[in-house]
Parts: structure tokens; C-alpha cells; sequence
């Protein structure tokens, strides 16, 4: 199995949400995140007036979102450190 650096995730999950954790081999957990960002960034959007600034009407997605990067960074410095175990034997 090919072990993915920590901060190419990363580097991943900041440019594209949820894709961090489908290069971990986690899709439901990517996808997951994904739908979640979009469907809070929506909803705040909607609940929030036009005069509340941008980041403030994305706010509930963009909280997902920094969760999401933190998440796929966190599993894979995990993954990297963990050590492999010999079946072999």
C-alpha cells in the first residue's frame, strides 16, 4: 500500500473539500464532509440578511470546511506514523 504524505492531503483538502480524505481511501467520509459543507453554506446563506458579509453568510459551511482540512490532515499524519504490522509470520 502507497503511503500519501501528510501535507500533499492537505494541500488536497484545501483546494478541494472532501477529496482529502478520497486520497486516504475514506470516500464516504469525503463525500460525506462535501455534502455537509455545501448543505450548511446553503442554509446560512439563506438564513442570513444581504447586508451580513460574505464570510459571515457562509459562515456554517465554511466551519464544515475547516473541520473537513483539519480531519483528512489528522488522518493522515496518523496513517504516516502508524506503524506496519507483519502478517507474514
Amino acid at each position: 500500500m502507497m503511503r500519501i504524505r501528510p501535507w500533499t492531503v492537505l494541500v488536497v483538502a484545501v483546494l478541494l473539500p472532501g477529496c482529502g480524505h478520497v486520497l486516504l481511501r475514506l470516500p464516504m467520509r469525503g463525500l460525506m464532509f462535501a455534502f455537509y459543507t455545501l448543505l450548511l453554506g446553503v442554509i446560512t446563506w439563506n438564513l442570513t440578511s444581504p447586508d451580513i458579509s460574505l464570510v459571515g453568510r457562509l459562515a456554517g459551511g465554511l466551519f464544515v470546511y475547516a473541520v473537513s482540512v483539519f480531519d483528512a490532515y489528522t488522518w493522515a499524519v496518523r496513517r504516516a506514523h502508524a506503524t506496519p504490522v507483519d502478517v507474514s509470520s
